[in-house]
Protein backbone atom coordinates (compact mmCIF):
# COMPACT_ATOMS: atom_id res chain seq x y z
CA UNK A 1 0.00 0.00 0.00
CA UNK A 2 2.78 2.70 0.93
CA UNK A 3 4.63 2.19 -2.37
CA UNK A 4 1.06 2.83 -4.35
CA UNK A 5 0.29 5.82 -2.18
CA UNK A 6 3.81 7.23 -2.62
CA UNK A 7 3.45 6.68 -6.68
CA UNK A 8 0.33 7.91 -6.47
CA UNK A 9 1.26 11.49 -5.00
CA UNK A 10 4.25 11.69 -7.17
CA UNK A 11 2.22 10.59 -10.12
CA UNK A 12 -0.47 13.70 -8.64
CA UNK A 13 2.17 16.01 -8.23
CA UNK A 14 3.89 15.68 -11.39
CA UNK A 15 0.39 15.85 -13.61
CA UNK A 16 -0.67 18.91 -11.48
CA UNK A 17 3.18 20.42 -11.66
CA UNK A 18 3.38 20.25 -15.66
CA UNK A 19 0.06 21.40 -15.86
CA UNK A 20 0.69 24.47 -13.98
CA UNK A 21 4.39 25.34 -15.24
CA UNK A 22 2.47 25.31 -18.90
CA UNK A 23 -0.37 27.54 -17.21
CA UNK A 24 2.01 29.70 -16.02
CA UNK A 25 4.10 30.10 -18.88
CA UNK A 26 0.59 30.45 -21.04
CA UNK A 27 0.05 33.33 -18.26
CA UNK A 28 3.06 35.04 -18.82
CA UNK A 29 3.15 34.91 -22.99
CA UNK A 30 -0.36 36.53 -22.14
CA UNK A 31 0.61 39.32 -20.19
CA UNK A 32 3.18 40.14 -23.34
CA UNK A 33 0.52 40.82 -26.23
CA UNK A 34 -1.75 42.34 -23.63
CA UNK A 35 0.80 44.85 -22.80
CA UNK A 36 1.13 45.66 -25.95
CA UNK A 37 -2.60 46.45 -26.47
CA UNK A 38 -3.32 48.45 -23.14
CA UNK A 39 0.14 49.23 -22.14
CA UNK A 40 1.36 49.81 -18.89
CA UNK A 41 -1.67 51.77 -17.64
CA UNK A 42 -3.93 49.60 -18.26
CA UNK A 43 -2.32 46.75 -16.68
CA UNK A 44 -2.44 48.88 -13.62
CA UNK A 45 -6.47 48.78 -14.19
CA UNK A 46 -6.28 45.31 -15.14
CA UNK A 47 -4.52 43.90 -12.26
CA UNK A 48 -6.18 46.22 -9.82
CA UNK A 49 -9.42 44.47 -10.30
CA UNK A 50 -7.57 41.30 -9.61
CA UNK A 51 -7.04 41.42 -6.10
CA UNK A 52 -10.83 42.00 -5.16
CA UNK A 53 -11.93 39.17 -7.53
CA UNK A 54 -9.20 36.92 -5.72
CA UNK A 55 -10.59 37.65 -2.67
CA UNK A 56 -14.00 37.31 -2.90
CA UNK A 57 -13.03 33.89 -4.96
CA UNK A 58 -11.20 32.87 -2.59
CA UNK A 59 -13.76 33.39 0.42
CA UNK A 60 -16.00 31.15 -1.82
CA UNK A 61 -14.04 28.53 -2.89
CA UNK A 62 -10.83 27.89 -1.20
CA UNK A 63 -11.50 25.63 1.65
CA UNK A 64 -14.34 23.48 0.47
CA UNK A 65 -12.78 22.27 -2.75
CA UNK A 66 -9.80 21.16 0.22
CA UNK A 67 -12.48 19.95 2.35
CA UNK A 68 -14.23 17.99 -0.50
CA UNK A 69 -10.78 16.39 -1.22
CA UNK A 70 -10.12 15.52 2.01
CA UNK A 71 -13.51 13.83 3.36
CA UNK A 72 -13.80 12.05 -0.49
CA UNK A 73 -10.46 10.84 0.56
CA UNK A 74 -11.55 9.67 3.82
CA UNK A 75 -14.39 7.73 2.66
CA UNK A 76 -12.95 5.37 -0.48
CA UNK A 77 -10.29 4.82 2.36
CA UNK A 78 -13.01 3.67 4.57
CA UNK A 79 -14.38 1.86 0.98
CA UNK A 80 -17.46 4.35 1.46
CA UNK A 81 -18.53 5.77 -2.34
CA UNK A 82 -21.71 6.34 -1.21
CA UNK A 83 -21.11 9.17 1.60
CA UNK A 84 -18.55 10.22 -0.68
CA UNK A 85 -20.20 11.13 -3.33
CA UNK A 86 -23.02 12.58 -0.91
CA UNK A 87 -20.48 15.17 0.30
CA UNK A 88 -19.50 16.11 -3.10
CA UNK A 89 -22.96 17.15 -3.90
CA UNK A 90 -23.87 18.58 -1.06
CA UNK A 91 -20.54 20.47 -1.58
CA UNK A 92 -21.80 21.97 -5.12
CA UNK A 93 -24.96 23.28 -4.11
CA UNK A 94 -23.71 24.84 -0.86
CA UNK A 95 -20.50 26.69 -3.61
CA UNK A 96 -23.41 27.31 -6.38
CA UNK A 97 -25.01 29.51 -3.57
CA UNK A 98 -22.03 31.16 -1.67
CA UNK A 99 -20.87 31.94 -5.31
CA UNK A 100 -23.68 33.38 -6.63
CA UNK A 101 -24.35 36.00 -3.76
CA UNK A 102 -20.81 36.81 -3.95
CA UNK A 103 -21.28 37.25 -7.93
CA UNK A 104 -23.95 39.08 -7.20
CA UNK A 105 -22.15 41.61 -4.91
CA UNK A 106 -19.18 42.35 -6.82
CA UNK A 107 -21.68 43.28 -10.01
CA UNK A 108 -23.68 45.66 -7.91
CA UNK A 109 -21.03 47.19 -5.65
CA UNK A 110 -18.25 47.85 -8.81
CA UNK A 111 -18.58 51.33 -8.54
CA UNK A 112 -17.85 51.24 -4.54
CA UNK A 113 -14.85 48.69 -5.35
CA UNK A 114 -13.47 50.66 -7.99
CA UNK A 115 -13.28 53.72 -5.77
CA UNK A 116 -11.56 51.71 -2.77
CA UNK A 117 -8.44 50.76 -5.06
CA UNK A 118 -8.48 54.60 -6.17
CA UNK A 119 -9.36 53.50 -10.03
CA UNK A 120 -12.46 54.38 -11.10
CA UNK A 121 -11.81 53.07 -14.41
CA UNK A 122 -11.91 49.73 -13.25
CA UNK A 123 -15.61 49.78 -12.55
CA UNK A 124 -16.30 48.08 -16.07
CA UNK A 125 -13.49 45.71 -15.31
CA UNK A 126 -15.34 44.64 -12.23
CA UNK A 127 -18.66 43.85 -13.95
CA UNK A 128 -17.33 41.98 -16.46
CA UNK A 129 -15.68 39.46 -14.15
CA UNK A 130 -18.05 39.39 -11.86
CA UNK A 131 -20.20 36.02 -12.95
CA UNK A 132 -16.82 34.56 -12.98
CA UNK A 133 -16.86 33.75 -8.93
CA UNK A 134 -19.93 31.25 -9.58
CA UNK A 135 -18.68 29.36 -11.92
CA UNK A 136 -15.46 28.87 -10.51
CA UNK A 137 -17.13 27.59 -7.59
CA UNK A 138 -19.28 25.27 -8.90
CA UNK A 139 -15.78 24.12 -11.12
CA UNK A 140 -14.27 23.84 -7.81
CA UNK A 141 -15.97 21.53 -6.29
CA UNK A 142 -15.52 18.87 -8.98
CA UNK A 143 -11.94 19.64 -9.12
CA UNK A 144 -12.43 18.97 -5.06
CA UNK A 145 -14.18 15.64 -5.67
CA UNK A 146 -11.57 14.54 -8.67
CA UNK A 147 -8.84 15.41 -6.33
CA UNK A 148 -10.26 13.23 -3.01
CA UNK A 149 -10.15 10.03 -5.38
CA UNK A 150 -6.19 11.28 -6.31
CA UNK A 151 -7.14 11.81 -9.89
CA UNK A 152 -5.31 14.73 -10.50
CA UNK A 153 -5.84 14.58 -14.16
CA UNK A 154 -8.68 16.36 -14.89
CA UNK A 155 -8.11 19.48 -12.69
CA UNK A 156 -4.68 19.66 -15.03
CA UNK A 157 -6.71 19.80 -17.96
CA UNK A 158 -9.19 22.18 -16.69
CA UNK A 159 -6.32 24.61 -15.45
CA UNK A 160 -4.91 24.50 -19.23
CA UNK A 161 -8.64 25.04 -20.48
CA UNK A 162 -8.45 28.34 -18.54
CA UNK A 163 -4.98 29.62 -19.71
CA UNK A 164 -5.07 28.49 -23.36
CA UNK A 165 -8.22 30.31 -23.71
CA UNK A 166 -7.28 33.73 -22.30
CA UNK A 167 -5.04 33.75 -25.34
CA UNK A 168 -7.86 32.81 -27.80
CA UNK A 169 -10.53 35.01 -26.45
CA UNK A 170 -9.07 36.99 -24.11
CA UNK A 171 -6.86 38.48 -26.20
CA UNK A 172 -8.93 39.63 -28.69
CA UNK A 173 -11.64 40.93 -26.57
CA UNK A 174 -8.73 42.98 -25.41
CA UNK A 175 -7.94 44.21 -28.92
CA UNK A 176 -11.96 45.20 -29.53
CA UNK A 177 -11.50 47.01 -26.47
CA UNK A 178 -8.41 48.84 -26.27
CA UNK A 179 -9.71 50.34 -29.95
CA UNK A 180 -12.69 52.86 -27.86
CA UNK A 181 -9.96 53.16 -25.12
CA UNK A 182 -7.37 51.33 -22.51
CA UNK A 183 -9.98 51.33 -19.83
CA UNK A 184 -12.10 49.14 -21.79
CA UNK A 185 -9.33 47.06 -23.26
CA UNK A 186 -8.64 46.20 -19.46
CA UNK A 187 -12.37 45.25 -18.75
CA UNK A 188 -12.77 43.10 -21.68
CA UNK A 189 -9.67 40.99 -21.50
CA UNK A 190 -11.58 40.32 -17.80
CA UNK A 191 -14.63 39.34 -20.30
CA UNK A 192 -12.29 37.15 -21.81
CA UNK A 193 -11.58 35.42 -18.52
CA UNK A 194 -15.62 34.94 -17.30
CA UNK A 195 -16.16 33.22 -20.57
CA UNK A 196 -13.31 30.67 -20.86
CA UNK A 197 -13.74 29.83 -17.06
CA UNK A 198 -17.58 28.63 -18.19
CA UNK A 199 -15.48 26.42 -20.77
CA UNK A 200 -13.63 24.60 -18.24
CA UNK A 201 -16.87 23.98 -16.20
CA UNK A 202 -18.25 23.03 -18.84
CA UNK A 203 -15.66 20.45 -19.41
CA UNK A 204 -15.67 19.08 -15.84
CA UNK A 205 -18.94 18.56 -15.70
CA UNK A 206 -18.88 16.30 -18.88
CA UNK A 207 -16.25 14.70 -17.78
CA UNK A 208 -18.24 14.10 -14.49
CA UNK A 209 -20.82 12.73 -16.37
CA UNK A 210 -18.96 9.92 -17.97
CA UNK A 211 -17.12 8.78 -15.06
CA UNK A 212 -20.13 8.57 -12.83
CA UNK A 213 -21.06 4.50 -14.20
CA UNK A 214 -17.50 4.06 -13.61
CA UNK A 215 -17.93 5.79 -9.53
CA UNK A 216 -20.87 3.46 -9.60
CA UNK A 217 -19.36 0.25 -9.62
CA UNK A 218 -17.42 0.59 -6.43
CA UNK A 219 -17.80 -1.88 -3.88
CA UNK A 220 -20.08 -0.04 -0.95
CA UNK A 221 -17.94 -2.53 1.60
CA UNK A 222 -18.71 0.29 4.80
CA UNK A 223 -21.58 -0.53 7.33
CA UNK A 224 -21.66 3.30 8.18
CA UNK A 225 -25.01 4.71 7.91
CA UNK A 226 -25.50 7.38 4.83
CA UNK A 227 -25.07 11.53 6.02
CA UNK A 228 -27.62 13.62 6.10
CA UNK A 229 -27.25 16.63 4.46
CA UNK A 230 -27.18 18.53 7.37
CA UNK A 231 -24.23 16.96 9.33
CA UNK A 232 -22.35 16.50 5.79
CA UNK A 233 -22.94 20.54 5.50
CA UNK A 234 -22.12 20.96 9.13
CA UNK A 235 -18.75 18.96 8.70
CA UNK A 236 -17.62 20.31 5.87
CA UNK A 237 -17.97 24.00 7.03
CA UNK A 238 -16.16 22.80 10.14
CA UNK A 239 -13.70 21.94 7.61
CA UNK A 240 -13.72 24.56 5.06
CA UNK A 241 -13.97 27.89 7.29
CA UNK A 242 -10.46 27.80 9.17
CA UNK A 243 -9.08 27.11 5.73
CA UNK A 244 -10.89 29.48 3.52
CA UNK A 245 -10.07 32.36 6.18
CA UNK A 246 -5.92 30.70 6.04
CA UNK A 247 -6.73 31.25 2.60
CA UNK A 248 -8.21 34.61 2.16
CA UNK A 249 -5.39 36.16 4.15
CA UNK A 250 -2.94 36.64 1.03
CA UNK A 251 -5.58 37.78 -1.37
CA UNK A 252 -6.43 40.26 1.81
CA UNK A 253 -2.95 41.07 1.94
CA UNK A 254 -2.96 41.46 -2.24
CA UNK A 255 -6.67 43.52 -1.63
CA UNK A 256 -5.33 46.02 0.50
CA UNK A 257 -1.78 46.19 -1.37
CA UNK A 258 -4.03 47.17 -4.77
CA UNK A 259 -4.79 50.33 -2.94
CA UNK A 260 -2.37 50.94 -0.96
CA UNK A 261 1.00 50.92 -2.66
CA UNK A 262 -0.18 53.07 -5.05
CA UNK A 263 -1.27 55.70 -2.39
CA UNK A 264 1.79 55.41 -0.48
CA UNK A 265 4.20 55.35 -3.72
CA UNK A 266 1.84 58.65 -4.46
CA UNK A 267 2.61 59.75 -0.51
CA UNK A 268 6.43 59.03 -1.38
CA UNK A 269 6.63 61.66 -4.14
CA UNK A 270 5.56 59.85 -7.15
CA UNK A 271 2.11 60.96 -9.44
CA UNK A 272 -0.77 58.92 -10.16
CA UNK A 273 0.42 59.04 -14.07
CA UNK A 274 3.99 57.74 -12.67
CA UNK A 275 2.98 55.07 -9.57
CA UNK A 276 0.34 53.45 -11.04
CA UNK A 277 2.53 51.99 -14.10
CA UNK A 278 4.76 50.77 -11.22
CA UNK A 279 2.19 48.99 -9.37
CA UNK A 280 1.21 47.66 -12.73
CA UNK A 281 4.66 46.20 -13.68
CA UNK A 282 5.12 44.33 -10.19
CA UNK A 283 1.61 43.08 -9.73
CA UNK A 284 1.83 41.92 -13.46
CA UNK A 285 5.03 40.76 -15.13
CA UNK A 286 7.00 40.10 -12.09
CA UNK A 287 3.99 38.43 -10.36
CA UNK A 288 3.24 36.01 -12.89
CA UNK A 289 7.21 35.47 -13.37
CA UNK A 290 7.47 34.12 -9.61
CA UNK A 291 3.74 32.48 -10.73
CA UNK A 292 5.40 29.95 -12.72
CA UNK A 293 7.44 27.83 -10.22
CA UNK A 294 5.38 28.50 -7.46
CA UNK A 295 2.41 26.22 -9.72
CA UNK A 296 4.47 23.47 -8.20
CA UNK A 297 3.84 24.20 -5.00
CA UNK A 298 -0.11 24.37 -5.22
CA UNK A 299 0.73 20.91 -7.17
CA UNK A 300 2.73 19.52 -4.13
CA UNK A 301 0.00 20.78 -1.58
CA UNK A 302 -3.18 19.51 -4.12
CA UNK A 303 -1.48 15.94 -3.84
CA UNK A 304 -0.41 16.21 0.08
CA UNK A 305 -3.64 16.84 1.18
CA UNK A 306 -5.54 13.46 0.38
CA UNK A 307 -2.72 11.41 0.62
CA UNK A 308 -2.03 12.53 4.19
CA UNK A 309 -5.69 12.34 5.06
CA UNK A 310 -6.31 8.74 3.72
CA UNK A 311 -3.20 7.34 5.36
CA UNK A 312 -4.59 9.11 8.80
CA UNK A 313 -7.83 7.87 8.31
CA UNK A 314 -6.58 4.21 8.07
CA UNK A 315 -4.08 5.35 11.03
CA UNK A 316 -1.32 4.35 8.80
CA UNK A 317 1.05 6.63 10.47
CA UNK A 318 4.26 5.53 8.76
CA UNK A 319 2.72 6.32 5.56
CA UNK A 320 2.25 9.78 6.86
CA UNK A 321 5.15 10.55 7.89
CA UNK A 322 6.40 8.96 4.36
CA UNK A 323 4.05 11.69 2.38
CA UNK A 324 5.32 14.45 4.66
CA UNK A 325 8.88 13.84 4.45
CA UNK A 326 8.00 13.61 0.39
CA UNK A 327 6.18 16.79 0.25
CA UNK A 328 8.90 18.64 2.02
CA UNK A 329 11.94 17.09 0.51
CA UNK A 330 10.08 18.32 -2.81
CA UNK A 331 9.40 21.57 -1.72
CA UNK A 332 13.47 22.63 -0.73
CA UNK A 333 14.48 20.33 -3.67
CA UNK A 334 12.14 22.50 -6.36
CA UNK A 335 12.19 25.50 -4.22
CA UNK A 336 16.13 26.47 -4.26
CA UNK A 337 16.97 25.94 -7.12
CA UNK A 338 14.00 28.36 -8.66
CA UNK A 339 14.61 30.84 -6.05
CA UNK A 340 18.16 31.50 -6.76
CA UNK A 341 17.93 30.73 -11.12
CA UNK A 342 15.38 33.45 -10.71
CA UNK A 343 16.95 35.71 -9.12
CA UNK A 344 20.23 35.80 -10.99
CA UNK A 345 18.66 35.55 -14.46
CA UNK A 346 16.26 38.22 -13.38
CA UNK A 347 17.66 40.69 -16.45
CA UNK A 348 17.38 38.52 -18.95
CA UNK A 349 13.97 36.74 -18.24
CA UNK A 350 12.80 39.76 -18.39
CA UNK A 351 14.26 41.01 -21.74
CA UNK A 352 12.98 37.57 -23.12
CA UNK A 353 9.98 37.96 -22.57
CA UNK A 354 9.02 42.10 -22.67
CA UNK A 355 11.31 42.99 -24.88
CA UNK A 356 9.38 45.58 -27.37
CA UNK A 357 6.44 45.33 -24.86
CA UNK A 358 7.87 47.30 -21.80
CA UNK A 359 10.68 50.73 -22.45
CA UNK A 360 14.34 50.14 -21.28
CA UNK A 361 13.66 51.71 -17.88
CA UNK A 362 10.53 49.38 -17.03
CA UNK A 363 12.19 46.39 -17.90
CA UNK A 364 15.15 47.72 -15.53
CA UNK A 365 12.50 48.28 -12.88
CA UNK A 366 10.78 45.00 -13.23
CA UNK A 367 14.29 42.81 -13.03
CA UNK A 368 14.91 44.79 -9.96
CA UNK A 369 11.55 43.77 -8.62
CA UNK A 370 12.07 39.99 -9.73
CA UNK A 371 15.36 39.94 -8.49
CA UNK A 372 14.18 40.35 -4.91
CA UNK A 373 10.92 38.67 -5.66
CA UNK A 374 12.07 35.44 -6.80
CA UNK A 375 13.70 34.98 -3.08
CA UNK A 376 10.40 33.99 -2.00
CA UNK A 377 9.55 30.95 -4.19
CA UNK A 378 11.00 28.73 -2.26
CA UNK A 379 9.60 30.46 1.29
CA UNK A 380 6.39 29.84 -0.78
CA UNK A 381 6.66 26.04 -1.45
CA UNK A 382 7.23 25.32 1.54
CA UNK A 383 4.71 26.82 3.62
CA UNK A 384 2.38 25.95 1.09
CA UNK A 385 3.30 22.00 1.74
CA UNK A 386 3.55 22.27 5.44
CA UNK A 387 -0.22 23.96 5.12
CA UNK A 388 -1.31 21.45 3.32
CA UNK A 389 0.00 18.34 5.84
CA UNK A 390 -1.19 20.44 8.76
CA UNK A 391 -4.63 20.49 6.73
CA UNK A 392 -4.49 16.82 6.51
CA UNK A 393 -4.01 15.76 9.56
CA UNK A 394 -6.60 18.21 10.78
CA UNK A 395 -4.43 20.87 12.15
CA UNK A 396 -6.02 23.96 9.58
CA UNK A 397 -5.89 26.14 12.09
CA UNK A 398 -2.53 26.44 12.44
CA UNK A 399 -1.81 27.80 9.04
CA UNK A 400 -4.18 29.95 9.46
CA UNK A 401 -2.88 31.83 12.81
CA UNK A 402 0.49 31.80 10.97
CA UNK A 403 -0.64 33.69 7.37
CA UNK A 404 -1.81 36.26 9.78
CA UNK A 405 0.97 36.60 11.33
CA UNK A 406 3.17 37.31 8.42
CA UNK A 407 0.51 38.77 6.35
CA UNK A 408 0.27 41.52 9.34
CA UNK A 409 4.41 41.70 9.17
CA UNK A 410 3.97 42.39 5.12
CA UNK A 411 1.47 44.97 5.42
CA UNK A 412 2.93 46.87 8.07
CA UNK A 413 6.34 46.91 5.70
CA UNK A 414 4.47 47.85 2.64
CA UNK A 415 3.01 50.56 4.79
CA UNK A 416 6.65 52.34 5.75
CA UNK A 417 8.65 51.01 2.97
CA UNK A 418 7.00 51.70 -0.35
CA UNK A 419 5.98 54.83 0.91
CA UNK A 420 9.49 56.13 1.64
CA UNK A 421 11.57 58.34 -1.05
CA UNK A 422 13.79 56.68 -3.25
CA UNK A 423 12.34 52.85 -2.16
CA UNK A 424 8.45 53.08 -3.37
CA UNK A 425 7.67 50.01 -5.13
CA UNK A 426 10.80 48.01 -3.77
CA UNK A 427 9.62 47.88 -0.66
CA UNK A 428 7.08 45.31 -1.76
CA UNK A 429 9.23 41.91 -2.73
CA UNK A 430 11.23 42.89 0.59
CA UNK A 431 7.80 42.46 2.55
CA UNK A 432 6.99 39.31 0.85
CA UNK A 433 9.96 37.99 1.66
CA UNK A 434 9.49 38.92 5.98
CA UNK A 435 5.68 37.22 5.27
CA UNK A 436 6.87 33.70 4.20
CA UNK A 437 10.02 33.90 6.29
CA UNK A 438 7.45 34.20 9.53
CA UNK A 439 4.68 32.18 8.07
CA UNK A 440 7.21 28.95 7.46
CA UNK A 441 8.73 28.31 10.38
CA UNK A 442 6.32 27.32 13.19
CA UNK A 443 4.48 25.51 10.29
CA UNK A 444 7.91 23.27 9.81
CA UNK A 445 7.86 23.04 13.68
CA UNK A 446 4.33 21.99 14.08
CA UNK A 447 4.52 19.88 10.59
CA UNK A 448 7.80 17.82 13.03
CA UNK A 449 5.83 18.09 16.09
CA UNK A 450 2.46 16.39 14.94
CA UNK A 451 3.62 13.98 11.81
CA UNK A 452 6.68 12.89 14.24
CA UNK A 453 9.26 13.26 11.38
CA UNK A 454 12.72 14.64 12.14
CA UNK A 455 14.15 17.69 10.30
CA UNK A 456 15.30 16.11 7.41
CA UNK A 457 18.99 18.36 7.07
CA UNK A 458 20.30 16.48 4.30
CA UNK A 459 17.29 16.10 2.15
CA UNK A 460 15.77 18.95 2.50
CA UNK A 461 18.50 21.70 3.28
CA UNK A 462 22.20 20.49 2.74
CA UNK A 463 21.90 18.50 -1.03
CA UNK A 464 19.19 21.40 -2.40
CA UNK A 465 21.91 23.59 -1.12
CA UNK A 466 24.93 21.99 -2.29
CA UNK A 467 23.16 21.61 -5.85
CA UNK A 468 22.01 25.49 -6.03
CA UNK A 469 25.27 26.81 -5.05
CA UNK A 470 27.03 24.83 -8.24
CA UNK A 471 23.68 25.85 -10.33
CA UNK A 472 24.30 29.39 -9.36
CA UNK A 473 28.18 29.09 -10.07
CA UNK A 474 27.66 28.05 -13.51
CA UNK A 475 24.76 30.33 -13.98
CA UNK A 476 26.88 33.45 -12.53
CA UNK A 477 29.86 32.84 -14.95
CA UNK A 478 28.00 31.92 -17.85
CA UNK A 479 25.97 35.30 -17.99
CA UNK A 480 29.30 37.21 -16.90
CA UNK A 481 30.78 36.06 -20.16
CA UNK A 482 28.41 35.54 -22.91
CA UNK A 483 26.40 38.83 -24.25
CA UNK A 484 22.46 39.17 -23.61
CA UNK A 485 20.29 38.27 -25.88
CA UNK A 486 17.14 35.30 -26.07
CA UNK A 487 19.68 32.82 -27.04
CA UNK A 488 22.28 33.94 -24.28
CA UNK A 489 18.92 33.39 -21.91
CA UNK A 490 18.04 29.65 -23.13
CA UNK A 491 21.74 28.24 -22.67
CA UNK A 492 22.25 30.00 -19.53
CA UNK A 493 18.96 28.37 -18.50
CA UNK A 494 19.61 24.71 -20.04
CA UNK A 495 22.73 25.00 -18.03
CA UNK A 496 21.59 25.64 -14.74
CA UNK A 497 18.85 22.93 -14.88
CA UNK A 498 21.81 19.94 -16.44
CA UNK A 499 23.98 21.07 -13.96
CA UNK A 500 21.88 21.27 -10.76
CA UNK A 501 19.91 17.87 -11.82
CA UNK A 502 23.17 16.35 -12.18
CA UNK A 503 24.66 17.39 -8.97
CA UNK A 504 21.51 16.87 -7.28
CA UNK A 505 21.82 13.15 -8.39
CA UNK A 506 25.22 12.96 -7.06
CA UNK A 507 24.13 13.74 -3.62
CA UNK A 508 21.60 11.67 -3.64
CA UNK A 509 18.83 14.67 -3.02
CA UNK A 510 16.91 12.59 -5.92
CA UNK A 511 16.63 8.67 -5.40
CA UNK A 512 16.43 5.61 -8.02
CA UNK A 513 13.09 5.30 -6.12
CA UNK A 514 11.44 8.53 -6.85
CA UNK A 515 12.57 8.25 -10.42
CA UNK A 516 11.20 4.47 -10.68
CA UNK A 517 7.78 5.59 -9.16
CA UNK A 518 7.95 8.64 -11.68
CA UNK A 519 8.44 6.28 -14.32
CA UNK A 520 6.12 3.89 -13.38
CA UNK A 521 3.36 6.30 -13.06
CA UNK A 522 4.39 7.64 -16.44
CA UNK A 523 3.92 4.48 -18.52
CA UNK A 524 0.82 3.68 -16.48
CA UNK A 525 -0.79 6.93 -17.55
CA UNK A 526 0.32 5.89 -21.28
Amino acid sequence: MSEHKTKSMIGGMTVLGIAGILCKLVGVLFTIPLTHLIGADGLGIYYGVYPTYNLLLTVSSAGLPVAVSRMVSHYLARNDPNNAKRIFKVAAYLMTAIGFILSLFMFAEADMLSRHINQPEAMPGFRMIAPCIVIVCLLSAFRGFMQGQQNMVPTAVSQLIEQVGKVGISLPLAAVGARTSVTLGAAYALLGITIIEGFAMIYMIVLYMKKRAAYAALPQLSQEAPLVAKKACGTLMLIAVPITLSACIVPLASFIDSAMLVERMINSGLTLESARPLYGLYSGPVIRLINIPTALALSISMSLVPAISGARSVHDEAMVKSQADLGLRFSFLIGFPCSVGMSLMAKPIIAFFYTGALSQTQMQTASELLTVSALTVVLFMVVQSTSAILQGLQKQRIPMYTLIAGVACKIMLNYFLVGTPGIHIHGAPVSSIVCYTVSMLPNLYFCIRYTGIRFNWKGWIIRPVIATLSMGAVVFVLLRLLPLSHMTTIIVLLAGVVTYLGVIYAVKGITPQDLAAFKRNRRKKA
